[in-house]
């Protein structure tokens, strides 16, 4: 799990259905021809575009403690801080699309090109989306042959849960991702654009359960907590 990992392309590809469901648009079979002619080509830019890369480190509780220090609050009043202690394993991560295909959804935005960058983002932030469930599920295996009965693993990520984004910064400080092209900005965004970053906290499936009644939970837009904790639940 430590060091950089280069994914393979089909690998890296979400499901269209995934994405249009993200988008709150119709199944494949009910997409008007318009919208399917815009999927197709945003997924043939995705193709041509995308390279998937990250890089992860391993870390101890304590090592884990020192990257969490310096909430602008209680850190077990977030999400992240009330799941940690109860983990078994965890690893930093950053994952990134790459360069090429953020510098075409920004030109094609820049041009006016509006529905297929529109089409080509919300692939693109699949895909990202689905980096983090690789490297879960890599983490998964490789703790389930070091010994680790059934291991769960979840991402956690700074900018929800109220881990703020600035969380990226002691992120970034502990693992080096510029190392795969990947930078903070003053606002810590990460550049390029469809990156992600956080933690993955292994432990048994209960360890993910919590109740979504922090103060933050009433600026959330996804409600996406119940399917994540689902998806270790039922297995």
């Amino acid at each position: 799990m430590n060091g950089i990992t280069d994914f393979e392309l089909e690998d890296a590809r979400p499901a269209r259905e995934e994405v249009l469901s993200a988008q709150d648009l119709p199944g494949l079979g009910d997409l008007s021809e318009r919208l399917r002619d815009l999927l197709e080509d945003a997924f043939a830019e995705y193709d041509a575009l995308a390279e998937p890369r990250a890089i992860a480190e391993e870390l101890s509780l304590a090592d884990l403690e020192g990257v969490l220090d310096g909430f602008d609050g209680p850190v077990e009043e977030t999400v992240i801080g009330q799941v940690y202690p109860r983990a078994a394993a965890f690893a930093l991560y950053v994952a990134t699309l790459g360069t090429p295909l953020a510098e075409r959804i920004r030109e094609m935005f820049a041009t006016n090109d509006l529905g297929r960058g529109w089409m080509l983002d919300a692939v693109a932030s699949s895909g990202a989306d689905r980096l983090s469930t690789l490297l879960s599920a890599r983490f998964e295996t490789k703790l389930g042959r070091n010994g680790h009965s059934a291991p769960r693993v979840l991402p956690y990520s700074p900018g929800y849960c109220g881990w703020t984004v600035r969380g990226q910064k002691k992120l970034f400080a502990r693992l080096g991702p510029e190392q795969i092209g990947v930078t903070l900005n003053d606002s810590c965004l990460m550049t390029p654009i469809k990156s992600v970053s956080g933690v993955l906290v292994s432990g048994p499936g209960e360890i993910h359960r919590f109740r979504p009644d922090f103060g933050f939970c009433d600026e959330c837009k996804t409600r996406a907590c119940g399917a994540r904790m689902a998806s270790v639940l039922r297995r």
